[in-house]
């Protein structure tokens, strides 16, 4: 009789050890997907491969400064007219209310080495946000480290006087180092051109932090 009561009582256990994984999955399967409106969320995170560059103050910036905190990355040049004054202006005010819920960097890779020198970046920078990060390497490491990221440039024009064309998205990177997210341009309506509205880039980071 006792044997035929703990079988009972293991068998009830069981059950219910049973339906709350069963639960448990469904609940996951089910997970109300991310509302991102300017953002594209990659299935897997993606382990940047190891790269070095050197920031405003001369000093190295490797894959390690991208440890243990969030980091918005995007590339441009100093001498850029419009796209790259209006993303640091931006991206000041963005900041301003991310780090409210999370601690985040930003980063500015320059990727025209030639004319944006440690005294040029440093300058640049202070101009529109001291706390950013500006960095840059000679273009035999920009290049394999803007690919990482999912950007391209190339010079435009001859002698001093060429311009830079360059992606305008910004990749997020997770305090693990890895790149989870590409935050693209979008135009609202035709004959617009595409941007990146602080709204919905803010909407977007504050998703995906939680959901990591």
């Amino acid at each position: 009789m006792k044997k035929v009561s703990l079988f009972i009582i293991c068998g009830i256990i069981l059950l219910t050890l049973g339906v709350v994984t069963a639960n448990q999955w469904k609940e996951k399967d089910h997970k109300k997907p991310l509302e991102l409106k300017t953002s594209y969320l990659f299935p897997e995170a993606r382990t940047l491969p190891p790269f070095k560059l050197s920031d405003q103050q001369g000093q190295p910036f490797t894959n390690q400064q991208l440890m243990n905190k969030w980091s918005l990355i995007f590339i441009g040049y100093t001498s850029c007219p419009d796209v790259c004054p209006t993303a640091m202006s931006k991206l000041t005010a963005a900041q301003a209310q991310l780090n409210n819920h999370l601690d985040m960097q930003v980063i500015f890779v320059s990727v025209d080495p030639q004319r944006d020198t440690q005294d040029k970046l440093q300058d640049y920078i202070n101009f529109f946000n001291p706390e950013f990060v500006a960095a840059t390497a000679e273009h035999q490491v920009l290049m394999p480290f803007t690919r990482s990221l999912g950007f391209v440039y190339a010079m435009v024009g001859e002698e001093e006087n060429y311009q830079v064309d360059h992606s305008a998205s910004y990749a997020l990177i997770s305090p693990k180092g890895e790149k989870v997210a590409i935050i693209k341009p979008k135009s609202p309506d035709a004959g617009i051109p595409p941007q990146i509205k602080n709204s919905e880039l803010i909407s977007d980071i504050t998703q995906i932090v939680a959901h990591y």
